[in-house]
């Protein structure tokens, strides 16, 4: 399956933006120059998580154990064109599988650990799924039963009963098999290796189809954002499943020879111990951990960070507090992440927002023409602001509207839909995120929300991301977010959703109106309801489902 034009593939090979690189070629490589270095690595908790020893291999152990897979798989009739549905957790078996499907030419559709039932139904449906992988026991969940009953009439297979992804040795003329097979693959680099999802956070999650060239762009991103470096040792802890993880530690790992070591679900002590133990030069984190170790020195200060060269975050605005205590006290560059399975790609670094108030939720407009930023990555996007309704391009300082995208990293459309409302008619990618862009310099855009997250109150525009960043800020408020909630005069009106520090002395929503409007919030914009959680939904990537909090609201009058 292949979704790039012959003509797109042939202008970004031709300026170098894509290549011949496949996944299982990236493996070659690295058996060749680095056969016996750390490939990849699970975290020391794995017998808790899904009952089996922790494994760590080297390039030339994974190259074996994909091979025996790719075998087992073939001798299944999986091939080109065969669509594989993988629900495991972020376990070495997990890679072992993505090189295995990368030589058989086939694809690999990964799924959260959290979905059940349903959504594999629906999925596989949409996919069209020949054959499911799964994890007998996950954390006392018997997640491959959920498999089969859900899909009684395709192939499901466990790992460790019916499949070996952990093989140690394949036989001369097998490994012959399979290079023969894996060398008569029609174009490895351009074919559609993974079917990711989106986060769905309303209605049914939509498929990313992405081929190796795709990823290796995003990989390169963040690796120049990251400043990778050849041999060095990265701590992966979202799930393998989407564009962070993928993106910027699989396929960056494969072309940098890395160390990929493992974790998820979040573990702090774990996953703490694993950045010291492991000696990890480069990790991404969620922004609430972070916040909780600029915070607490004394937590830091109990490991040994030496090696730690660099720490990224995103999926929500960062503390420009935490970015200053991370640099200036512990010495540790923070790089701020914006991306998504699509293939929106940008980075704030140290060279390119120097100011930690901005880098919080600054990002530089890579692609924009007249603008040129430090590295390459700007070379291999373009980005650009349209107005939602009208489609007209933005470019006021201080305009708002939705950011679109184009380049090396951007995918070709959604796995059996259509494509009419996802690009402009110039090609370019509508990611439904709304920006503004910056005013003195003109150089940033700022996420402010999403085109359908937007609260109407009577006609005036209210971005929900605003008031979350806002409200995290209250001394009570462990974290917040706010949705609309219908009201018959005004259309909606804003509630904010609150985790307290302490359950026992919430703010009010008195105290709350106060304390924002003493930051100088507009009181069009103020919560006209609370409402207390003991913690916010959120879906496998970490984002809040302000449709279920929206959904809750109703639901209680």
């Amino acid at each position: 399956m292949q979704t790039s034009t012959n003509t797109r593939i042939r202008a970004l090979t031709d300026r170098g933006f894509w290549g011949q690189d496949s996944l299982h070629g990236l493996l070659a490589q690295r058996v060749t120059n680095e056969p016996n270095a750390l490939a990849v690595a699970d975290q020391p908790d794995k017998m808790g998580l899904v009952g089996q020893q922790p494994a760590r291999l080297s390039f030339s152990d994974l190259d074996i154990a994909s091979t025996a897979l790719a075998l087992q798989l073939l001798d299944r009739g999986t091939g080109p064109g065969s669509r594989i549905m993988v629900q495991l957790p972020n376990i070495v078996e997990l890679v072992v599988c993505f090189y295995a499907v990368s030589k058989l030419g086939a694809i690999i559709s990964p799924l959260p650990v959290q979905y059940g039932a349903h959504e594999i139904t629906q999925l596989s449906r949409t996919l069209g799924t020949t054959l499911f992988i799964g994890c007998p026991v996950f954390k006392g969940q018997q997640l491959i039963q959920t498999a089969k009953n859900a899909l009684p009439r395709i192939p499901v297979l466990a790992i460790g009963e019916d499949l070996d992804c952990l093989a140690t040795s394949v036989s001369q003329e097998d490994a012959r098999t399979l290079a023969t097979y894996t060398r008569s693959l029609n174009d490895p680099a351009n074919r559609i290796l993974t079917v990711c999802w989106t986060s769905g956070t309303t209605g049914t999650p939509k498929g990313v189809p992405r081929s190796a060239n795709m990823w290796l762009a995003t990989a390169r991103a963040t690796a120049e954002a990251g400043g990778y470096q050849k041999g060095e040792r990265l701590l992966n802890p979202f799930p393998l499943v989407n564009m962070a993880a993928i993106g910027g530690f699989l396929f960056a790992a494969a072309e940098l020879g890395c160390g990929l070591i493992l974790h998820h679900p979040l573990d702090p002590a774990v996953y703490l111990g694993q950045m010291q133990d492991e000696k990890i030069h480069f990790t991404i984190a969620p922004p609430v951990l972070l916040n909780q170790l600029a915070a607490q020195p004394e937590f830091w200060h109990q490991y040994d960070f030496s090696d730690l060269r660099a720490v990224g975050s995103g999926s929500a605005p960062l503390s420009p507090t935490m970015i200053a205590t991370f640099e200036n006290e512990y010495q540790k560059p923070v790089i701020n992440f914006y991306g998504s399975n699509e293939g929106l790609a940008l980075f704030a670094t140290p060279e390119t927002v120097p100011s930690t108030e901005m880098r919080a939720e600054y990002f530089p407009r890579f692609g924009t023409p007249g603008l040129e930023w430090p590295g390459h990555c700007h070379h291999a996007v373009e980005s650009k602001v349209i107005d939602p309704d009208t489609g007209s391009e933005i470019d006021e300082p201080g305009a708002v509207g939705e950011l679109c995208f184009a380049g090396a990293t951007v995918f070709d459309g959604y796995f059996g839909a259509e494509h009419a409302d996802v690009f402009t008619e110039d090609g370019f990618f509508r990611s439904g995120d709304l920006v503004e862009i910056s005013t003195a310099p003109t150089h940033y855009y700022r996420i402010v929300g999403r085109c359908k997250d937007i609260i109407n109150r009577g006609g005036m525009k209210i971005s929900p991301a605003e008031l979350d960043q806002l409200i995290d800020g209250h001394p009570q408020v462990l974290e917040a977010a706010v949705c609309a909630y219908a009201d018959e005069a005004l259309g909606e009106r804003v509630c904010a959703c609150l985790v307290p520090n302490d359950a026992n002395h919430p703010p009010s929503l008195e105290e709350l109106c106060e304390f924002l409007q003493a930051q100088g919030l507009a009181k069009f914009k103020l919560p006209e309801k609370i409402s207390y959680l003991t913690a916010l939904p959120r879906n496998p990537m970490g984002k809040v489902l302000r449709g279920d909090l929206q959904a809750g609201i109703t639901a209680v009058g």
